[in-house]
């Protein structure tokens, strides 16, 4: 396992685990939206389907549930920078992931016919992992079955060995879209690595581009245009995208991601977008925040 640097990490104080929601009407069949539920026994065979669809769909927009923020870092920074990736790198190493959405498409923004977004359920007990608790109400009230979660999640070490297979990752000629995705990404490498983050941000982003050689940030991408600001719900309804599935799931989420890419592309960029790569809105020099103007969503992830 990697070695952590030497800071000191606050954790939050850890409530009571909540009593279990009703269960939602039948996933409402989320599969009704184009959305495939993933759990451990069926992985395996999905897995399947997408390496076949991966072929010909080689844009891949991503989002992930995760749950919230539990820890801040303390200690003395290099700069504002350093802190946020301090920041996300303690938060990162202590949590899991809940959800990983992945919606397909082709240069063109077109998505398979069918299925055209699979929504990975991984193994979380709100007994035994850390959670924050704002976070963790968000997502039941939109649906995310944690019993289930549990029960028949996806074990993280088997997903791991499986993506590294699918050719998902490790591959120049797919192309990553997603939505300030520093912790998304965060906890991709995590589950790829089976480590601790990088101790510097530097290490980090040199992990990252070996495994997701080419990936655009939306709300980077936004920093570039005119007008468009706010979270993915607020820049989706400025470019009049209309949502598929439950808000606040990762498939939904993954999804209207993709959508957001292809439209901000179509309008802002002219085809040109290719020197935007590379870059996590939020991380690195050039759009680093401080830590009093970092907004996080009432689910914990970055706005």
């Amino acid at each position: 396992m990697f070695q952590m640097q030497a800071v000191n990490f606050v954790p939050m104080s850890q409530p009571p685990p909540p009593p279990p929601p009703p269960p939602p009407p039948a996933s409402q069949a989320i599969e009704d939206y184009g959305i495939k539920d993933v759990w451990n026994y069926n992985l395996h065979e999905e897995f399947r389907i997408i390496r076949q669809i991966v072929q010909k769909y080689h844009w891949v927009a991503m989002d992930t549930e995760f749950p919230g923020v539990v820890a801040r870092p303390i200690g003395e920074f290099r700069s504002t920078a350093d802190y946020q990736y301090q920041l996300l790198r303690c938060n990162v190493d202590l949590l899991r992931i809940i959800q990983l959405g992945l919606t397909f498409m082709d240069e063109n923004g077109q998505t398979p016919p069918g299925y055209t977004t699979w929504q990975f359920n991984f193994k979380f007990s709100l007994q035994e992992d850390m959670y924050a608790q704002d976070s963790i109400d968000l997502l039941q009230n939109s649906g995310l079955q944690f019993r289930k979660h549990e029960e028949e999640g996806i074990d993280p070490l088997e997903f791991a060995e499986i993506i590294m297979t699918s050719g998902l990752v490790l591959m120049d000629n797919i192309k990553w879209l997603s939505f300030h995705s520093g912790y998304d990404f965060g906890y991709l490498l995590k589950l790829l690595t089976d480590q601790n983050l990088p101790a510097e941000e530097n290490d980090f982003f040199q992990t990252l581009h070996m495994y997701f050689p080419t990936i655009y940030d939306v709300k980077y991408l936004m920093k570039l245009c005119k007008n468009l600001k706010g979270g993915l719900q607020e820049v989706a309804d400025q470019l009049e995208l209309r949502r598929v599935g439950p808000q606040h799931q990762a498939g939904s989420d993954s999804h209207l991601t993709g959508m957001a890419f292809f439209k901000i592309k179509e309008i802002f960029f002219d085809d040109n977008i290719e020197s935007s790569s590379g870059h996590l809105y939020g991380l690195g020099a050039p759009f680093s925040v401080t830590a009093n103007n970092f907004p996080e969503g009432a689910d914990g992830k970055p706005i």
